[in-house]
C-alpha cells in the first residue's frame, strides 16, 4: 500500500508539474527562431561580410539620396545594406522611388527619425536655417539607429560615390578612435579651393574662442577641422565613449551660450563633432572625400583631382538638383527620375 501511495503522489505531482508547464508556456510563449525565408521585413541576422552604409532622405532632397545610392551599387560587388533615414511624412515617398526603378534590386531598410529628440537642444539661427533641419543630426544617433553592426558608413545626401565602396568600408581605425573623418587639411588641392572661396578650416570658424567655455577646452583655434558628411564609425567604441550623450551636451550649451552657430561656419552640427571627437578619430584616404563642390556655380575641380577621386561632395549651396553648380554633369550620370513625379531637377 506505502508503494501505491508513493507512486500516487508521483503521478499526481506530474500531472501537477505538466499543467503548470503548459499555464507557463501560454502565458509567457517564446515564439521558435525564425529561419531566414521566415524573417518579417525589416529584421535580418547579423552577417559579417555585410556592410552597412547609412544615409539620410530629406524631403526635397530625395534626387540626391537616391543618386548617391545608385553610385554606390553601380560601383561595387560588395553586400551592401542601406539604412535609408526619413522623417515619417516622407518615408512611403522614397520606398516607391526605390522599389519603382532599377534600385528594386538593393537591400535596404527604411527608417523613421523622430524629431522630438531634438528638442531643447537646437538654437534658432537665421543666418543657415537650412542647417537645422532634424535630420542633419541622424549622425549623433547612430547607434540607436542601428544595432546589428560594430561598423558603419555614413554619408550626406550630396554626395557620389565612384569607388568602390568596400574600400571606404576597410578605413583602419585605430584603437581608441570612434571614427575616420576627412581632415581639411589632407589635399592641397582641396585647401587651394578653400582659400580660393573663403571657407574656413580650423576650429576657429566654428566655434567662437571669445566664450570662456571655448577657451577652457584648451583646443587650439588653428587645429585643421575636420569635415563630417563623410565618415567611417566604430560603434563599439561610440557607445562605450558615450559619444551622442557628449554630442547633446554640446547641443545645450549652445543653445545656452550660444557658442558656436553666428560664427563663420554656421549651422549646429558640425561644432560639437569637432569638440567630441577632437583627439578620437582616424583619417580617410583623401580622394575618399572630394568636397567644396558648389560653392559657386564656376568653380571646378583639376581633373588631376577628379582623375583619382573616388567620392565627390556637393557641400557647398549649389546642389546639383537646384541650379547650375560645378561639375553637374558628373551627378547628373547617376540620379534616376522619380517615378512618383514629386521631384524634379531644375537646373538653370
Amino acid at each position: 500500500m506505502a508503494i501505491l501511495r508513493k507512486i500516487n503522489h508521483i503521478l499526481l505531482l506530474l500531472l501537477l508539474l505538466t499543467i503548470c508547464g503548459i499555464w507557463y508556456s501560454t502565458i509567457y510563449k517564446v515564439p521558435a527562431i525564425p529561419k531566414d525565408e521566415d524573417l518579417p521585413a525589416g529584421i535580418e541576422e547579423e552577417e559579417e561580410d555585410v556592410i552597412p552604409v547609412l544615409i539620410c532622405a530629406p524631403p526635397g532632397r530625395m534626387g540626391g539620396t537616391v543618386a548617391a545610392i545608385n553610385s554606390i551599387y553601380s560601383n561595387t560587388n560588395a553586400n551592401v545594406l542601406f539604412y535609408i533615414i526619413g522623417l515619417r511624412n516622407s518615408l512611403v515617398h522614397i520606398k516607391k522611388w526605390i522599389q519603382g526603378t532599377r534600385l528594386s534590386d538593393i537591400r535596404f531598410k527604411i527608417i523613421e527619425f523622430n524629431p522630438a529628440v531634438l528638442k531643447g537642444k537646437l538654437r534658432p539661427d537665421t543666418a543657415f536655417p537650412e542647417l537645422l533641419q532634424p535630420l542633419n543630426f541622424v549622425r549623433f544617433y547612430l547607434p540607436l539607429l542601428i544595432q546589428e553592426h560594430e561598423k558603419v558608413i555614413y554619408l550626406d545626401d550630396d554626395i557620389i560615390v565612384l569607388g568602390d565602396i568596400q574600400e571606404l568600408y576597410n578605413t583602419n581605425i585605430s584603437p581608441g578612435h570612434v571614427a575616420a573623418f576627412s581632415d581639411d587639411c589632407d589635399l592641397p588641392s582641396i585647401q587651394d579651393i578653400a582659400m580660393k572661396i573663403g571657407i574656413q578650416n580650423t576650429f576657429m570658424g566654428f566655434l567662437d574662442y571669445r566664450k570662456k567655455t571655448i577657451q577652457k577646452m584648451g583646443i587650439s583655434p588653428n587645429t585643421c577641422s575636420f569635415n563630417p558628411g563623410v565618415f567611417v564609425a566604430n560603434l563599439t567604441e561610440w557607445r562605450q565613449q558615450q559619444i551622442t550623450k557628449k554630442l547633446e551636451k554640446w547641443m545645450k550649451k549652445n543653445v545656452e551660450e550660444n557658442l558656436y552657430s553666428s560664427n563663420v561656419g554656421g549651422g549646429v552640427a558640425t561644432p560639437p563633432m569637432l569638440i567630441v571627437f577632437h583627439d578620437k578619430y582616424s583619417s580617410i584616404s583623401p580622394n575618399w572625400h572630394i568636397r567644396h563642390l558648389g560653392w559657386s556655380p564656376d568653380d571646378h575641380i583639376s581633373q588631376s583631382v577628379l582623375k583619382d577621386a573616388k567620392l565627390l561632395h556637393w557641400n557647398g549651396r549649389y546642389k546639383p538638383w537646384q541650379i547650375s553648380s560645378s561639375h553637374g554633369k558628373l551627378w547628373q550620370k547617376w540620379f534616376i527620375p522619380d517615378p512618383t513625379g514629386k521631384f524634379q531637377i531644375r537646373v538653370t
